[in-house]
């Protein structure tokens, strides 16, 4: 009986630790699994897949929230009630402010349009009221410098991705 007890209570002890070393070789593998490509086509699975991608592989130094615009391809029925939607909701979060340590990403299959929504989001914010936030642009390198610029008075930390 004693012996059946100790057997019992030595791999209760030990499934704790044999999970933990799975989850860490779970680790390892998706850290190496090769980044993600942009998607060719307006397909909104393929995009929110690499968007996810991307930002999982930014979130270094990031240990708080994470808030994520998305907007669908411009060629959407619904892409303008959808845009109007997003900006309401990004002025509202960027005008309450955004804490240090989170993280602020913005893409789209339509980079112009998404660097429009920074821009528009940004428009209220206050100067260095946003410093420690890590904000990730995902988009074309042609709107690259228009989005930093919008957001570079708030003090966020500006990452730019090209989706590529």
């Amino acid at each position: 009986m004693k012996t059946s007890f100790r057997l019992l209570l030595i791999a209760c002890l030990a499934l704790p630790l044999l999970a933990a070393c799975q989850k860490e070789e779970k680790k390892e593998v998706a850290a190496e699994a090769a980044p993600l490509s942009a998607p060719k086509t307006s397909d909104e699975t393929a995009w929110n897949a690499y968007l996810t991608d991307v930002i999982k592989r930014n979130l270094d130094g990031v240990n708080g929230s994470t808030y994520v615009y998305v907007l669908p391809a411009a060629e959407s029925p619904t892409f303008q009630r959808d845009y109007d939607l997003m900006l309401e909701k990004s002025v509202g979060d960027m005008s309450r402010g955004i804490l240090e340590g989170n993280l602020v990403a913005f893409g789209s299959p339509n980079s112009a349009k998404s660097a429009d929504l920074v821009i528009a989001s940004f428009a209220k914010v206050e100067p260095a009221t946003m410093k420690g936030v890590k904000f990730i642009f995902i988009g074309d390198a042609a709107d690259s410098e228009r989005v930093k610029a919008a957001v570079s008075a708030s003090g966020v930390n500006y990452v730019f991705v090209e989706a590529k």
